[in-house]
C-alpha cells in the first residue's frame, strides 16, 4: 500500500483500489481486518512506551508503530523544532498530529473506538505525550544531565568497590570465626567402625555453602549497580529496565519446565538409582569371582573383571534405552538433531578405539597372555605388567615401559615365553658352527659342557644337542636347554655363550661361526694362560656370574 507524499501511514477508512477478482477474496479481507481489530502495537522512545495503536490487515500495528516512533524521534533530535510546536489539526475523517509542517500521526475514528474515547480527545491526549516525550528526550541528552549521569554513575561503581571489600572481609571474618569455634567440634559422621562422611568432607561442605552465599551477594550487587548505571543514560535505560526480566525470564522458564518434567525427572531418579545399586551389586559377586570367593565352573578368575565390564555396558545401555522417552525435550527435533550429530562423529572418531577395545576383551577371553608373563609382539619383547580396554603394558629387558594397542596384539603373532615354561619348561638355544676336522661327538660333549656349567638351567629335562646344519665349510650345531625363568633369558645367554667359549677354548677347537675362508696358520683359540689378562683377574666373577641379575633387567 502506498504512502502519501509526506511519508504518512496510510488511513485505516482508505478505500481499497479495485482489483479484479477482489470479490472472491473480500471475506477473507474483512475477517483479518476483524482479527487485527483490536490488536495494538507500542509507541515507545527511550524505552517508554507513549501511547499505542493499531493497525490492520495489510498495515499491520507493529509496522505502522515503527513509524510512528521514527518520526517522533526524527522531530526530537531537532532542537530547531520546539515542543510546543506539536498540535493537532482536525479534518472530517481524522485527526492529525503534526510539528510544523511535519506530520506525525493519524487518528481515525477506529483507533478512538479500541479506546473507547471520542476522536478529538484521543488525538490530544496522543499529542501530549508526544510533546512530554519530546521534552523528556532533549532533557536527558543535555550535556549537564549526561555529567550528572556519569557522576552518579561513577559513584555507584566506587559504592560496589567498597561494597565487595567490606563483603569480603566478612565473610573471612565468619569462616575464621566458625574454624575457631567449631572446627574441633566436627567429628566423622558413621555407624560404628564404618565411617559414611568424614569430617574433612563436613568442613569442606560447609565452606562450599559460604562461598556460594558469598558469590551470591557479590552477583545481586553487581546487578544492582548495572541496573542502576543503565538506567542514567537514555540510550541504555532500555536495557537497564529489562535487566532484571532477561536474567530471571529464562530461569523462570526453566522452572516452568522442571514443573511439568516433575513426574519424568522422579522416574528418571529412581531409575538412575535403581541402576546404581544393582552396578555395585554386579561388581560385588564379579570382585568374589576374581577373589576366588565364588566359584564358576569353567569361568576362569581372570575374566571376572572384564565380564563385568561387558555386563555394566549392557545394562547402562538398557537403562538409557528406558529412560530415553522421559528425558525431558527428547521427542523435539533439536534433540534428535543433537543425537544424531554426537552418533555420527562417535562413530567416525572412534574406530580405532573401539577396535582395541573389541580386540581387549578378544585377548583376555583367549588366555593367549596374562599379567607376569613375558611375551614377543612385533619384534618386541617384555613383561606383561597391565592388560587395559585399549592398550597392553610392557616392560622391557631394559625396564622400558611399551605401549602396545590390542589390535595389533590381536592381529600379529604373540609369542609367549611363560605359558609352557611354568609346566614343562623354556627351552633356550644358540648355535655354533665347527670345522669339518672336529669330531662331532666331542664337539656335542663340549656344548653339553658348558651348558652344565651355566646355573639357573632346569637339570630335568637335561639339555641336547641337534646338527641343524652340513654346510659348505662347517657343521652347524645348536645346543637346546631348559630354564623355568623366561624373564632371565638374557642373562641365561649371555652366560651360557661365556661357557661355551671357555670349554672350547681349553680343548684347542675353533668356531667357525660366522664364515670361513681359509685354514689359518694357527688355530683361532684364546690359550689358557691368557684368559685373564689384564683388565681380568684370576678368580674374579664377571657381572652377572656370581648372583642373578634382577628379573626387570632379564
Amino acid at each position: 500500500m502506498a504512502r502519501d507524499a509526506r511519508g504518512e501511514e496510510p488511513s485505516a477508512s482508505a478505500t481499497q483500489p479495485h482489483v479484479p477478482g477482489a470479490a472472491a477474496s473480500a471475506s477473507s479481507v474483512e475477517n483479518a481486518e476483524r482479527e487485527a481489530h483490536w490488536h495494538t502495537a507500542p509507541v515507545t522512545l527511550d524505552g517508554r512506551t507513549l501511547l499505542r495503536v493499531r493497525g490492520s490487515a495489510s498495515y499491520p500495528a507493529e509496522r505502522r508503530a515503527a513509524g510512528i516512533e521514527a518520526r517522533i524521534r526524527e522531530i526530537a533530535a531537532d532542537r530547531d523544532t520546539p515542543a510546543g510546536a506539536i498540535r493537532v489539526f482536525e479534518s472530517d475523517d481524522m485527526s492529525l498530529i503534526v510539528a510544523g509542517e511535519r506530520r506525525i500521526m493519524a487518528v481515525v475514528e477506529a483507533d478512538a473506538s479500541v479506546e473507547g474515547l471520542r476522536r478529538q480527545r484521543l488525538a490530544n491526549l496522543h499529542r501530549d505525550a508526544i510533546a512530554e516525550a519530546v521534552t523528556r528526550y532533549r532533557r536527558d541528552r543535555e550535556p549537564r544531565a549526561l555529567l550528572m549521569s556519569t557522576a552518579y554513575s561513577l559513584s555507584a561503581l566506587a559504592a560496589l568497590a567498597a561494597a565487595l571489600l567490606a563483603l569480603r572481609w566478612l565473610f573471612r571474618r565468619l569462616v575464621t570465626g566458625l574454624e575457631l569455634r567449631y572446627r574441633a567440634r566436627v567429628h566423622d559422621l558413621g555407624i560404628q567402625s564404618f565411617r559414611l562422611v568424614r569430617a574433612e568432607q563436613l568442613w569442606r561442605g560447609l565452606r562450599s555453602g559460604l562461598s556460594f552465599l558469598h558469590l551470591l551477594a557479590v552477583l545481586v550487587l553487581a546487578y544492582l549497580c548495572l541496573q542502576f548505571i543503565l538506567s542514567q543514560y537514555p540510550a541504555t535505560r532500555v536495557f537497564g529496565e529489562r535487566l532484571l526480566s532477561l536474567v530471571l525470564g529464562p530461569l523462570g522458564s526453566i522452572g516452568s519446565s522442571l514443573l511439568s518434567a516433575l513426574p519424568s525427572l522422579v522416574f528418571l531418579a529412581v531409575l538412575a538409582v535403581v541402576t546404581r545399586y544393582l552396578l555395585r551389586l554386579l561388581h560385588l559377586f564379579f570382585a568374589a569371582v576374581e577373589h576366588g570367593t565364588v566359584v564358576l565352573r569353567d569361568f576362569d578368575r581372570e575374566w571376572a573383571m572384564p565380564t563385568y565390564r561387558i555386563v555394566r555396558l549392557l545394562v547402562v545401555a538398557f537403562a538409557v534405552v528406558v529412560a530415553y522417552p522421559y528425558i525431558p525435550g527428547s521427542e523435539s527435533a533439536a534433540f534428535k538433531g543433537v543425537s544424531i550429530f554426537l552418533g555420527v562423529m562417535f562413530s567416525l572418531g572412534s574406530t580405532s578405539v573401539i577396535g582395541n577395545i573389541i580386540a581387549g576383551y578378544t585377548m583376555t577371553y583367549r588366555r593367549a597372555f596374562r599379567v607376569g608373563d613375558r611375551i614377543q609382539v612385533e619384534g618386541l619383547i617384555g613383561d606383561v605388567t597391565q592388560i587395559r580396554l585399549q592398550v597392553t603394558h610392557l616392560r622391557s629387558p631394559k625396564n622400558e615401559e611399551i605401549v602396545v594397542p590390542n589390535s595389533i596384539l590381536l592381529n600379529g603373532n604373540v609369542i609367549n615365553y611363560s605359558t609352557l615354561a611354568r609346566e614343562r619348561g623354556l627351552i633356550l638355544h644358540t648355535t655354533v658352527g665347527i670345522g669339518y676336522e672336529t669330531p662331532w661327538r666331542q664337539v656335542e660333549a663340549m656344548l653339553l659342557m658348558a651348558a652344565q656349567r651355566t646355573a639357573g638351567l632346569l637339570p630335568e629335562p637335561p639339555p641336547f644337542v641337534l646338527q641343524k646344519a652340513l654346510g659348505d665349510f662347517c657343521i652347524t650345531y645348536e645346543l637346546n636347554i631348559f630354564c623355568d625363568t623366561p624373564s632371565s633369558m638374557a642373562r641365561l645367554y649371555s652366560e651360557l655363550h661365556r661357557n661355551i667359549l671357555d670349554v672350547f677354548n681349553e680343548y684347542g677347537v675353533q668356531i667357525m661361526t660366522p664364515a670361513y675362508e681359509g685354514d689359518p696358520e694357527r688355530p683361532k683359540v684364546v690359550p689358557k694362560d691368557s684368559w685373564f689378562l689384564a683388565p681380568a683377574r684370576a678368580g674374579a666373577s664377571l657381572p652377572g656370574e656370581a648372583q642373578r641379575r634382577p628379573e626387570s633387567s632379564g
